[in-house]
């Protein structure tokens, strides 16, 4: 039993729709069920969602299609929202035999099956890109985001090497409440951003530049040595973990 599925059913035992007993015996049959399933080459975490408000995502990097397609079945078969990153299109292929209604996002490289009510976040989280090469990652975190509960706009190809493009849009920058900034060459634009804000700023390097960029080094250690306040930063191209921190910020 996830935590929607609780709070539904205490709504239903408050509106007498179901009798103490049989909630009773719902709960005592959740409480029996294993807090992890050991598929032996994997455990999985069914108890994510009720400690930090989503299930366990999965990450397909390094794993066999097959193998993310076990792990996705069992993550379903829990009535759980389903998230698969860096997923490529033949692990999806895998992934779709068992759960024919999952959604591929090839820009993002994720792989989505929603089938829960996720707590939506209080105002809007802004992704921002400073060019198209960079739009992969801008977009992992976008789509987690959304998927996260939370209302999503985007800002894309305003890098600071046309800095009249951001400041166009001002208007987006200051109705947000967090904002996510990827960019890759030498990572400047989150410090723009955070200099023309009052809002948390997450900064995300991206591997995009040619080789003095040491891929993404260049742009992290920038970001790192951000002279605005208000810059956090994560890994490079790492546009999942950019998205789930922001949902926490949006969330509180």
């Amino acid at each position: 039993m996830n935590a929607s599925q609780l709070k539904t059913l205490l709504d239903q035992v408050a509106a007498g729709q179901v009798v103490p007993s049989d909630a009773e015996r719902q709960l005592l049959e959740a409480l029996r069920e294993r807090p992890f399933e050991d598929l032996g080459f994997a455990r999985i975490d069914h108890h994510r969602a009720l400690r930090q408000g989503f299930p366990e995502v999965v990450l397909g990097l390094g794993k066999t299609p097959a193998q993310v397609a076990a792990i996705s079945q069992e993550i379903v078969k829990r009535g759980a929202t389903l998230l698969v990153t860096r997923a490529s299109p033949a692990t999806y292929e895998a992934v779709r035999e068992l759960i024919p209604r999952s959604i591929y996002l090839a820009q993002a490289g994720l792989i989505t099956f929603r089938q829960q009510d996720v707590v939506q976040g209080e105002v809007t989280i802004l992704v921002v890109a400073a060019g198209t090469s960079d739009l992969p990652v801008a977009e992992e975190a976008a789509c987690t985001a959304e998927l996260m509960g939370n209302v999503v706009a985007r800002l894309y190809d305003v890098g600071v090497a046309g800095l009249h493009r951001l400041l166009n849009e001002r208007h987006q920058l200051a109705a947000a409440r967090v904002i996510i900034v990827v960019a890759g060459m030498e990572g400047a634009l989150p410090s723009v951003v955070s200099g023309l804000v009052a809002v948390p700023v997450i900064a995300v390097p991206t591997s995009i530049g040619y080789g003095a960029s040491f891929g993404g080094i260049a742009a992290l250690l920038g970001m790192l040595n951000s002279c605005a306040s208000g810059v956090s930063v994560v890994n490079i191209d790492n546009g999942f973990g950019a998205a789930n921190i922001a949902s926490l910020i949006n969330h509180l």
